[in-house]
């Protein structure tokens, strides 16, 4: 009588009664954005900003990367969280996140072919075009700033992204992790 042969164990692990964290799959990245905006409460106040909107960097990583995985209302949650914290008037990263959303669809709908390039180039834009409104919305609800004092962030925001991208992608692969299920 013909024996089966042993199952050998991988360096992996053995492939049934593994599956996807249901938790990590679903909250990683709301959780990642999330965290992203409470980063800069840890670091000293400069003079003027250079520190890059590291949420919203990660929201536009995630959209780039896995276009269907936050869906387009997301950034109206996102952003109220992120309004709470930043110090921006109230709205603004509401407003901003979901029409960035939406811009972010369009461009997936017209630009069907993607690279690096194609994918900084867009999210340069986006940053920028952002930046350059949150400026505008702070100053017309009172603030006093030109224009030429967000320039460095701009610069470190743009240079930034593909350590932003690169991060997300690090994430993606660990939620995206099996794990062996309990029963």
């Amino acid at each position: 009588m013909a024996s089966t042969p042993p199952l050998h164990h991988s360096a992996y692990g053995q492939g049934i009664n593994r599956a996807h964290s249901p938790l990590l799959v679903r909250a990683v990245p709301w959780l990642s954005v999330m965290l992203g905006t409470l980063v800069p409460l840890w670091l000293p106040i400069a003079s003027a900003p250079l520190m890059p909107p590291i949420s919203f960097l990660i929201l536009v990583s995630w959209r780039q990367l896995r276009p269907g995985l936050l869906p387009i209302w997301a950034g109206l949650p996102l952003g109220l969280f992120d309004d709470l914290f930043s110090g921006q008037p109230f709205g603004s990263a509401i407003l901003l996140w979901s029409v960035t959303m939406i811009a972010m669809e369009v461009i997936e709908a017209q630009i069907p072919w993607r690279s690096v390039i194609v994918d900084w180039l867009a999210a340069s834009v986006i940053i920028v075009l952002y930046l350059l409104a949150t400026l505008g919305l702070a100053n017309a609800s009172g603030g006093h700033v030109l224009a030429i004092m967000i320039v460095p962030q701009l610069l470190v925001s743009v240079l930034v992204f593909p350590l932003a991208g690169r991060l997300v992608s690090w994430l993606d692969n660990f939620r995206l992790m099996r794990f062996r299920t309990l029963f």
